[in-house]
């Protein structure tokens, strides 16, 4: 999807079409601030300069997407805010809605997978498609189809999408990028020496900015150097496994197949926080933090059909130092007091003296709920409903904060 979480705001917002906005910060909706001035007028009468913009930001809060209108600026996903405002201060600036985001998500999957069924979920924006078997799939390489699914999405939700069509997906991945936003771009096994070839290791989805660097220290700039070298000579430089899949990657070659159904591995929620917080001088703070961020992992849990056995916490220090902490129960759980008091004992074994910037929460070693009756009927249990008392019963476990 195109600029997916601003172009859902766009849809919103849609007087700021073309301007430079960027997503992140702070988690007051944006709509509700602005409705206290302009209580009079519908969101998309709201005028332009009624939105907050970059300038004016203080904090350290980080962007989660940006409009192309942005990105010319050289803003873009995960820069800090404070520097952003430096490259774009007329920025407009919205924060994050995930609902919405999700809510649009599941909406443009559901059109593919009435299309292509084959439909491989790669996150909140991005799927893999294979079409192989889709009937009239194949006319002009795929082109047909490809119009029909940005057509459909674009028509249900007002949004687009760059499709990229290859013989695999590590083609298709970096196919998709070619010709944004709203592009269709199609390689074909000819096309790897002038379509790809040319292009800097980093478009390669799996190159990271350390491996990155060590090929540039090695005189490899481009995936056509990457392709000079022999596997061999890959395997000893970068480690055999790697430096195997850094030579297929060159050549263009990925076996994966498009997996339909696949499992989580954990469920999880964290908070970068505005300032610095202190575990004890902040501690009522941090304290309702930690156990939303409890509540909102148990509804992440009970709405998704999972339990999980293993509870985790995730501190960032102010010194940017990262620690996790977690602990593995007798018994499977989704059940938000529960994992808050186990996070709460994983807390009694890190450093609780420094300033925080982040605080996560996580359940991992996770079940489907269906498999393990005795849990599912305690959360269908009138009981196990989240209500004040239950609210009370897990603000009244013992904290560390």
């Amino acid at each position: 999807m195109d600029a997916f979480y601003a172009s859902v705001e766009l849809l919103r917002y849609p007087q700021l079409k073309g301007l430079p906005v960027v997503i992140g910060g702070g988690r007051r909706r944006l709509d509700e601030a602005l409705r206290e001035h302009h209580a009079d007028l519908p969101l998309h009468e709201i005028p332009v300069a009624a939105f907050p913009v970059l300038r004016d930001y203080t904090g350290r809060g980080v962007i989660t997407t940006a409009t192309y209108a942005a990105r010319q600026f050289g803003v873009g996903s995960a820069m800090g805010m404070m520097k952003a405002a430096r490259l774009c201060p007329q920025a407009i600036l919205l924060p994050v809605d995930f609902d919405e985001y999700r809510r649009f998500s599941r909406r443009f999957k559901q059109l593919i997978l009435e299309i292509a069924p084959v439909m491989e979920d790669r996150g909140v924006d991005e799927v893999y498609i294979d079409f192989t078997e889709v009937p009239g799939g194949q006319r002009e390489g795929g082109r047909v189809l490809a119009r029909l699914i940005q057509k459909s999405i674009f028509d249900a939700t007002g949004l687009t999408c760059s499709i990229g069509v290859a013989p695999n997906k590590l083609l298709a991945k970096m196919a998709s990028e070619f010709n944004k936003p709203n592009g269709i771009s199609i390689v074909q096994p000819d096309d790897l020496q002038t379509l790809v070839w040319p292009l800097a290791c980093r478009k390669i989805n799996g190159v990271g900015p350390k491996a990155d660097e060590k090929l540039l220290a090695h005189g490899i700039r481009t995936i056509g150097d990457l392709a000079t070298h022999d596997r061999s000579w890959l395997a000893e430089h970068f480690g055999k496994s790697y430096g195997a899949w850094l030579f297929d990657s060159a050549w263009g070659r990925d076996e994966r197949p498009v997996v339909t159904e696949s499992e989580p591995v954990s469920i999880s929620r964290e908070t970068t926080f505005e300032r610095d917080l202190h575990p004890v001088h902040d501690k009522a703070e941090l304290g309702a933090i930690f156990t939303r961020l409890c509540e909102q992992v148990a509804g992440d849990l009970q709405r998704k059909g999972y339990v999980g056995k293993t509870i985790g916490i995730k501190l960032r220090y102010d010194t940017f130092k990262s620690v996790t902490r977690d602990q593995t129960l007798d018994a499977f759980t989704a059940d938000a007091r529960t994992i808050r008091q186990t996070a709460g004992l994983c807390l009694k074994r890190v450093d609780l003296t420094r300033r925080l910037r982040l605080l996560g929460v996580r359940v991992g070693s996770l079940a489907k709920a269906s498999d393990n009756p005795e849990i599912e009927l305690k959360l269908a249990h009138p009981s196990a409903r989240r209500s004040s008392s239950a609210t009370q019963s897990i603000a009244e476990t013992p904290q560390l904060f």
